[in-house]
């Protein structure tokens, strides 16, 4: 059994669960709850970063970040299906860095706001991570993913999206909605098409 040390809200692990749903991997991976912030949870010691997601194979190995559990979930179910082969690799990978960005972008708004007291927070370095999430919904607005077919299996990019999207829907109140309709459009798509990002969701 793989062990995936991971948090409800966390938009990192919620790929990874997206993943192992759409390849048919979920009865082999066990989620093990994790708190980065306790210094006594063993994730400190599976990862030296103290960060989420990690897995544990099976030999005791770990494997971070999102990005590596991804592409090793891909190689367990034969290779080439949320990672393509060929070109469109390059198109899929680049999209994922965009929403691994964006997500990133976000949360470090989050914690500003979570780990510093008001009087401290830096509010021009808000305003450049908030500036991020702007620019990178501006591209996925002019340009949305492809559509995943019904029972088809998305790519890393379009889960990536996905789980960015529902990461601003989280802390943010869903407030990219009102000026990215394509996007809004493309999302509800994708949940009518993945099962498993609905059976993912966190509620604030």
């Amino acid at each position: 059994m793989l062990v995936l040390r991971s948090s409800p809200p966390s938009p990192f692990g919620r790929k990874i669960k997206i993943a192992a749903a759409s390849l048919g991997l979920k009865d082999r991976i066990k989620v093990e709850m994790t708190d980065t912030l306790d210094p006594q949870d063993s994730i400190r010691g599976q990862n030296p970063l103290g960060k989420i997601p990690a897995l544990v194979l099976e030999n005791g190995k770990v494997l971070f970040d999102s990005r590596v559990i991804l592409d090793y979930l891909d190689h367990l179910a034969g290779g080439g299906r949320i990672i393509p082969n060929g070109e469109a690799r390059f198109d899929a990978l680049c999209l994922a860095a965009l929403a691994d960005g964006l997500m990133d972008a976000a949360l470090l708004q989050v914690y500003e706001a979570r780990f510093r007291p008001e009087e401290r927070r830096h509010a021009d370095w808000l305003a450049y991570q908030a500036e991020k999430v702007t620019r990178a919904l501006a591209v996925l607005e002019a340009t949305p993913p492809a559509a995943v077919p019904a029972g088809g299996i998305p790519d890393a990019g379009q889960i990536g999206v996905a789980c960015a999207l529902g990461y601003l829907d989280l802390r943010f109140g869903g407030s990219w909605r009102a000026d990215h309709p394509k996007l809004v459009a493309w999302l509800d798509a994708f949940e009518a098409a993945v099962p498993s990002f609905a059976e993912t969701r966190v509620t604030p």
